[in-house]
């Protein structure tokens, strides 16, 4: 789990990168705190369920950024049962989790680092997913993360947050795919 920021003090993704799959979610946060990073584990729990999000969720490693400073209400997004470990790399140690690292280059294809996000809406964020995630990757012998994370997970996420698979010659990795 990572943060992509845009501008300073403007909105943020919440990035959470699958590693078995290359696949990854990218939540679009107005402020780059606490509270929105768990108030988009609630909403994933509560569009996939306890047990699904307990699979999914069982193991999340972060840095440690002030916006990843409350565990317990990820561990605990339902109030109650620890669902999930929330585990965090040493400081400046970003090789720790490189194929987040890798997935964001792609997220800068499109949003440059330094441009404001502040004019895009969720649904930007969900047509960046659906390139971002069907675009094939060597790790899975050319399969798209979108095609190694339904066959592995089901389409429970994937249906919530309305990605979609995009044919590998319409995947857009510019900024023209948000104008």
């Amino acid at each position: 789990m990572d943060t992509v920021e845009g501008r300073r003090g403007g909105k943020v993704l919440l990035t959470i990168h699958f590693v078995d799959t290359s696949f990854m979610l990218m939540l679009l946060r107005d402020y780059n705190n606490s509270k929105s990073v768990s108030q988009w584990f609630k909403w994933i729990y509560d569009a996939v369920g306890h047990k699904e999000y307990k699979t999914l969720l069982f193991l999340i490693l972060t840095d440690n950024g002030s916006e990843f400073s409350d565990p317990v209400k990820i561990e605990r997004v339902n109030g109650k049962d620890k669902l999930s470990n929330v585990f965090y790399c040493y400081p400046y140690s970003a090789y720790l989790k490189p194929e987040i690292e890798n997935n964001h280059e792609l997220i800068r294809r499109i949003i440059p680092k330094g441009c404001s996000m502040d004019h895009l809406t969720q649904n930007d964020i969900r047509l960046v997913m659906s390139h971002i995630n069907s675009y094939g990757r060597k790790k899975l012998n050319d399969q798209s993360p979108y095609d190694a994370f339904s066959s592995r997970y089901g389409f429970k996420l994937i249906n919530a947050l309305g990605i979609e698979k995009i044919d590998p010659n319409d995947i857009i990795l510019k900024p023209s795919l948000l104008k």
